[in-house]
């Protein structure tokens, strides 16, 4: 007879001793992040132990498949929780936020619909952030996987808005005898270039509006093309603004955005993906002046809030205009009064997925542990510490800004490196030395350097190091001497960090 999954009786006191031993190194794991390097290529053994190509037929102890992540899995992350990672937004998770997903997985809730507390919790997220961004108590809102996600189905609400009664759902996109158009700025993330196509609305049909100096929308521009496009018999219906630009962290002058959809009766989103959640910080909060003037908007709780992935999420201003674009007659979705298939409105009925994770509760958990206000404090620090770091490479002799620091991105390159040869080497070198993880950007035409500074463990030595490691780096790529330095501790020591807990 076949064993069963779970565990016998006599095996759950052995289960729970090897448990706890693995959290206890996780938990070791992350108290001596600066003990390690930023990031590490796998090395052979690691990447050959992924190469196989047979199913396991037979099982083996949960000790030696714990021992393999600890040997092939967990020394090659990708280092997003490391202070000196700075490449790309991505958040660094908390103790907390580990704690909260082991607990979910626990719980296995499926968060699709029916009658159960985690679609509470989840609901509870909706209310707070709509308070958060001054949006009306009853709009709703769910978990997806991440900003890229959302911001396609809220093109799908508008999409579906704009059709009205032809109902696309129904009928398809032929419903509508006129062409929709869209419109958003050159520093708009690519996922919205994507999602006109994945709607069926077609790229050539997203209208891509000049920027500023400061890299935000230009307003007449914009005027001009709605205009010209009516006057061609199309139909505009949608203007993507973005709180927070992929490459720089740019923030388009959001208020004057929503005047123009409103004049103009067209559905205004936000990409907001990390820097809406610029409102938790109240000295920040008037870089997004307009936000709440939004239809909706798209953000992510695993950037700025340090929730582990994924936690995408995104708020309708309108809970009916919202269900109306996904919600679905199925036998297996009966309602009942009561009972655990009651309810009216479910998670399904917002979104794309019908099996859904229980997302909220690492969401939740973080909030209520930390608290908006330290949560908030976090994010100021990132951006104080990108002024600090602009600061240096305006008085540096070797370095120049290539974009305004509008909130925690910094974009610069080395001077006198017009193809970006040198910049390119330095960002693969620091790489490689696990010193530093900075990205490369192409803006203009010209690849620059990206510093990112999203990591709540960073502090103002990790800049200072940085600044450090740039120079040496650079001399060793130039081929140039360096003077000998004397011993000194690594910058990176013990110590404790804006979430750390006691």
């Amino acid at each position: 007879m076949t064993q069963p999954v779970d565990l016998d009786p006599e095996d759950w006191d052995a289960f729970r001793e090897t448990s706890h031993r693995a959290l206890d190194a996780m938990i070791d794991y992350l108290r001596d992040l600066r003990s390690r390097p930023v990031w590490r290529a796998p090395d052979g053994a690691a990447r050959a132990r992924f190469t196989r190509e047979t199913l396991p037929e037979e099982g083996r102890e949960f000790a030696a498949v714990l021992a393999d992540f600890e040997q092939f899995i967990k020394p090659y992350a990708t280092g997003n929780i490391h202070p000196m990672f700075m490449g790309w937004a991505q958040g660094a998770g908390t103790p907390a936020g580990m704690i909260a997903d082991m607990l979910a997985a626990g719980m296995n809730s499926n968060c699709g619909g029916r009658n159960h507390i985690a679609l509470d919790v989840e609901r509870q997220i909706a209310r707070w952030m709509a308070s958060v961004f001054d949006f009306p108590p009853e709009a709703s809102g769910i978990f997806v996987t991440g900003a890229s996600m959302a911001n396609f189905l809220c093109l799908l609400v508008a999409r579906d808005q704009a059709y009205g009664t032809n109902d696309v759902r129904l009928n398809g996109l032929r419903a509508l005898d006129t062409q929709l158009i869209a419109y958003t700025s050159r520093e708009a993330h690519n996922c919205v270039r994507q999602a006109m196509e994945l709607a069926g609305l077609g790229a050539r049909h997203l209208r891509i509006i000049d920027s500023d100096e400061r890299r935000g929308i230009k307003i007449d521009e914009l005027h001009h093309a709605i205009a010209a496009d009516r006057a061609a018999g199309f139909t505009p219906f949608l203007i993507v603004g973005t709180a927070g630009s992929v490459d720089t962290g740019a923030i388009d002058p959001l208020d004057r955005l929503a005047d123009v959809a409103h004049s103009e009766d067209l559905w205004f989103h936000v990409d907001g993906a990390f820097g809406a959640l610029a409102a938790l910080a109240p000295e920040l909060k008037p870089l997004v002046k307009g936000l709440e003037r939004a239809d909706s908007i798209a953000f992510d709780f695993h950037k700025w809030l340090h929730v582990p992935y994924d936690a995408g999420f995104f708020l309708v201003r309108d809970p009916e205009t919202h269900k109306r674009a996904f919600a679905a007659n199925a036998a297996y979705l009966t309602r009942a009064p009561r009972g655990l298939a009651a309810g009216d409105t479910w998670p399904c009925d917002l979104g794309a997925d019908l099996s859904r994770g229980f997302r909220a509760l690492k969401t939740w958990m973080t909030i209520e542990t930390f608290g908006a206000t330290k949560l908030g404090a976090c994010i100021a620090q990132t951006c104080r510490l990108a002024k600090k770091l602009e600061s240096w490479i305006d008085a540096s002799d070797a370095f120049v800004m290539r974009a305004p620091v509008t909130l925690n991105i910094v974009c610069f390159s080395v001077k006198d490196d017009p193809d970006g040869a040198l910049a390119r080497e330095i960002v693969m070198e620091l790489h490689e030395r696990g010193e530093a993880a900075p990205s490369l950007t192409i803006l203009d035409g010209r690849p620059a350097i990206r510093a990112a500074i999203l990591n709540h463990r960073t502090r103002d030595e990790d800049i200072d190091a940085f600044t450090e490691v740039l120079e040496a780096t650079l001399r060793r790529a130039r081929k140039e001497p360096h003077p000998i330095e004397a011993l000194r501790e690594p910058p990176h020591g013990p110590g404790k960090t804006p979430l750390s807990q006691d």
